[in-house]
């Protein structure tokens, strides 16, 4: 059975339906922001908000058939009278169903260090001061492709660190953290946003569905690559008995090009001796490309180290510009199982201790990558801050007395550049300095696209 797209006007959680009635009276506009107040990561990379305007928010948002079918629903769901029948019917009338808010937002691809403000949201009618956060559930929902965003960003810095240290320069970095979380993840879509959100950062990628998907929303290219790789079934499917000549058959089968081989069905150990030896050998060096050998079990850190040794056995490693092993550059690894951000900082330390150049390996990044995270990685929270109407305008926070770090911002906030450090710092509206926030959406329109070759590049120099 195909599940139907739901009724728009149950994008929201329930208790929502009810908030309309809680507000002060004469209360004519909400304002309220997101942020990131702190966790996992130290700076987020802002991506996605962009995909969820588009898909969710702007034109034509509901029609009178999904306001009857909403009043239906919550007369059942909540009991009669708290659905806002009227404030959506005024939407309808005045708006043409178009969603009247305002939501200003930083560029996305821009790094902002946590608890700085990240997006704003205002009703741009007073007679829907409700609709503010009423938007919350879906624009709260950012927090997946920024979290995504933040870590892999994260992965990328430790490369870059230890790529400087042990090979001298960052070449070939964009390919260092390959995804492989398609599977490991809860739905197409969660693979579609937050594999899109890894591509801001790397180029390797076995999620094509995130390539479209950036494709469709951001005006990408061609922005992900992947190459040919064996997984277990095409390797004993042979049989234990000729695991070889299911190598030699990649090998054949692919003659130019890199090409990934799974090596760990039977004796990763053994595998890796026969790919130094006879045909095997011959095979790997008349090829045009890299062989990478991909280990699939065992302790992470052990295992990659004990195929380095093995594979060097025969590869006889060069010592690079910096003093360190290289195997020669037809013959590399891929580490994909247990790979998370602690692990590869595990794996790259004791390779650099051992003397091995990060030049010899590639990781893969499975569930760990797009589903092992949640809201509370970097605790996102979108907050009101102020309120007006015909009381005047009152600044409105959260201080609860045994959680401090839960207290919310108040006023209305602005983003920009300190005048100390260049770091990134909220501010109140009334700052005189350039605000990074900007309009991205305003009565059911975006204001303001961007393309994903532009949100790369900003990642690379923000």
């Amino acid at each position: 059975m195909n599940f139907n797209p739901p009724n728009p006007l149950v994008y929201s959680d329930s208790y929502k339906a009810s908030h309309w009635k809680q507000y002060p009276p004469g209360t004519e506009y909400v304002y309220s922001y997101l942020e990131s107040r702190g966790g996992t990561f130290p700076v987020t990379l802002f991506f996605g908000l962009q995909y969820i305007l588009k898909e969710y928010f702007q034109g034509v948002f509901f029609d009178l058939y999904d306001l009857r079918e909403a009043k239906r629903f919550y007369d059942k769901h909540m009991g009669e009278g708290i659905f806002n029948y009227k404030g959506w019917e005024h939407i309808l009338n005045n708006h043409g169903g178009f969603l009247p808010l305002k939501i200003k937002a930083v560029p996305e691809g821009l790094i902002v260090p946590t608890r700085n403000v990240l997006l704003t949201v205002e009703n741009a009618d007073p007679h829907v001061p409700w609709l503010t956060n009423w938007a919350e559930t879906l624009l709260v929902q950012s927090w997946y492709p920024i979290t995504v965003a933040s870590q892999s960003y994260a992965i990328r810095q430790l490369m870059d660190d230890y790529m400087a240290r042990t090979v001298g320069h960052t070449e070939g970095i964009e390919y260092k953290l390959h995804d492989f979380g398609f599977r490991g993840t809860s739905s197409v879509e969660s693979a579609a946003l937050g594999g899109a959100a890894h591509l801001v950062n790397f180029s390797g990628t076995d999620t094509p569905v995130a390539i479209d998907m950036a494709q469709q929303y951001y005006d990408a290219g061609m922005i992900g690559n992947s190459i040919p790789a064996a997984e277990h079934s095409t390797i004993t499917a042979w049989g234990p008995t000729a695991e070889y000549d299911a190598f030699k058959n990649m090998l054949t089968q692919y003659p130019n090009g890199p090409v990934a081989v799974v090596s760990d069905s039977f004796d990763i150990y053994k595998a890796c001796k026969a790919w130094g030896t006879g045909a095997l050998r011959d095979l790997v060096d008349q090829r045009d490309g890299v062989l990478v050998v991909r280990p699939d079990s065992g302790d992470p850190v052990r295992t990659v180290l004990k195929v380095l040794e093995l594979l060097g056995e025969n590869y006889i490693p060069q010592q690079n510009d910096m003093g360190f092993n290289t195997l020669p550059s037809n013959i590399r690894v891929i580490q994909g199982d247990g790979v998370d951000l602690g692990k590869i900082n595990d794996i790259l330390h004791r390779m650099e201790q051992e003397g091995w150049s990060t030049e010899n390996i590639t990781f893969g990044m499975g569930g760990a990558l797009l589903q092992k995270l949640n809201r509370d990685t970097n605790q996102f929270a979108m907050k009101a801050a102020q309120v007006s109407g015909t009381f005047g305008t009152r600044d409105v926070w959260k201080s609860p007395v045994d959680a401090p770090d839960k207290n919310s911002k108040q006023g209305r906030l602005k983003l920009v550049k300190s005048i100390v450090d260049n770091r990134f710092e909220t501010r109140p509206e009334s700052d005189q300095r350039d605000d990074w926030l900007n309009t991205v959406f305003l009565n059911g329109e975006l204001t303001q696209t961007e393309t994903f070759d532009q949100i790369r590049t900003r990642a690379r120099w923000s």
